[in-house]
């Protein structure tokens, strides 16, 4: 099938839905990413810090696709931020990818307690976007606080941001503030995994019961309700699994449409609660980590 797309503020075209290799263990990477191409991703999300993009790279070249066919997105880890470093970051992903251009480089976090080194960061990675190494650029979680620090110093916009969205934590003013700007909305965790109620306790979105009913009345499981729904409202979407059956289901999400009603009683579902690290609070201190040569 012919895989629907966003267009990125720079003439780019990316699919709406992506295949995340987060938390997947580089043994079983290669897997994951063969299945993923099989049933038709065409974008492949991963990053340094995950300790995988040599095995992305790997599945890739094994699937017989013409690199272009493939969109190949990563992120530069805070370690390595600064304009030399982040220009080397870039050498290393490419290394490990196996490729000559990264379609999309992002920054992984803000580091806002050190901003002069997200900006250097950013710097490079516009030095990379003129010299046509990487087709896009953007940033991961980014508040609106940390865009308009980065924007008013540099002068390229970010193309995403890839924040943490779903049913039970919506980031309404960044989502807004984001669309404004012309920055595509990159959904990490779209359906949320174990996250948080209204009270406190653990819970899934898998069993919310809004979901569930919304996802009986079209046929289809509460992951292809949850999927769509970011979809309607303009998202793209960064799935994650190593089940084949998990696979194809999360890829299976165009041949129904919500109702308007449908999708505010999925927004209404918001909690406010953070289920990654809050951004602010991230520091070389606390999540800096060596990204190896090879």
């Amino acid at each position: 099938m012919s895989i629907p797309t966003f267009t990125l503020n720079n003439g780019i075209e990316v699919p709406v839905v992506g295949f995340g290799v987060y938390q997947t263990p580089a043994d079983q990477t290669i897997e994951a990413v063969r299945s993923a191409l099989e049933t038709g991703y065409r974008h492949i999300d991963t990053a340094a810090a995950y300790g995988n993009e040599r095995q992305v790279g790997e599945a890739i070249a094994r699937s017989g696709l013409d690199r272009d066919e493939v969109f190949i997105e990563t992120k530069v880890w805070v370690s390595d931020y600064g304009y030399d470093a982040t220009l080397h970051a870039f050498e290393k992903a490419t290394a490990k990818l196996g490729v000559e251009r990264i379609d999309l480089l992002i920054l992984h976090q803000a580091l806002p307690g050190e901003f002069d080194l997200t900006i250097a960061a950013y710097e490079a990675l516009e030095r990379l976007y003129a010299d046509g190494k990487v087709r896009a650029i953007g940033v991961s979680n980014f508040m609106p606080q940390h865009l308009e620090r980065l924007l008013a110093v540099t002068g390229v916009v970010p193309a995403v941001n890839q924040i943490e969205v779903h049913p039970y934590f919506r980031q309404s003013e960044l989502l807004a503030e984001d669309t404004e700007r012309g920055i595509l909305n990159q959904a990490w965790s779209p359906i949320g995994g174990v996250t948080f109620y209204r009270d406190g306790s653990h819970g899934s979105t898998l069993e919310d019961p809004t979901i569930g009913a919304i996802a009986t009345a079209h046929g289809k499981t509460p992951a292809q309700v949850m999927l769509r729904w970011h979809l309607q409202q303009g998202r793209q979407v960064i799935p994650k699994s190593v089940t084949p059956a998990r696979i194809a289901e999360n890829f299976d999400v165009f041949g129904f449409e919500l109702t308007d009603e449908q999708l505010a009683s999925i927004d209404a579902l918001d909690t406010g609660v953070r289920g990654g690290p809050e951004p602010d609070d991230v520091t070389l201190e606390k999540f800096g980590i060596e990204i190896p040569e090879a």
